[in-house]
């Protein structure tokens, strides 16, 4: 999180069974993020960057405009939500990476997406 601008991300991910073949090695996650402007100027998400490592240490890193087909502006105390996916050939992997913002005045910031695990049920037991 920027120190000047904070902006906070919260996600909750679930494996997705019915999307899945463990039989091919295709195993679908969705995760649902919350993005919340805790700044007091208004700013918008311009970027995103990805780094999802599998379970075997493979990284792959995806870099793109917005989220969603988004490029969501957020007022101080506003939230944007938004659900999305990762295929991944192993049962256990990780996400991570950060959003490129700007407030209105032009004055551009990242802020991180904290490290979170993309887990197949009952996979570490």
């Amino acid at each position: 999180m920027s120190e000047r601008y904070p902006v906070t991300v919260e996600v909750i991910c679930r494996f997705v069974d019915e999307q899945s073949n463990l039989a091919t090695d295709q195993y679908v996650f969705a995760y649902h993020i919350t993005i919340t402007n805790q700044a007091d100027v208004p700013v918008q998400l311009l970027t995103r960057h990805w780094i999802i490592t599998d379970m075997h240490g493979a990284v792959q890193e995806v870099r793109g405009d917005g989220v969603v087909g988004e490029q969501p502006r957020l007022q101080p105390g506003q939230s944007f939500e938004y659900t999305s996916g990762v295929t991944l050939k192993t049962p256990a992997g990780t996400m991570q990476g950060s959003y490129g913002l700007v407030t209105m005045d032009g004055e551009a910031f990242s802020t991180p997406i904290p490290e979170f695990r993309l887990l197949l049920p009952r996979v570490l037991h």
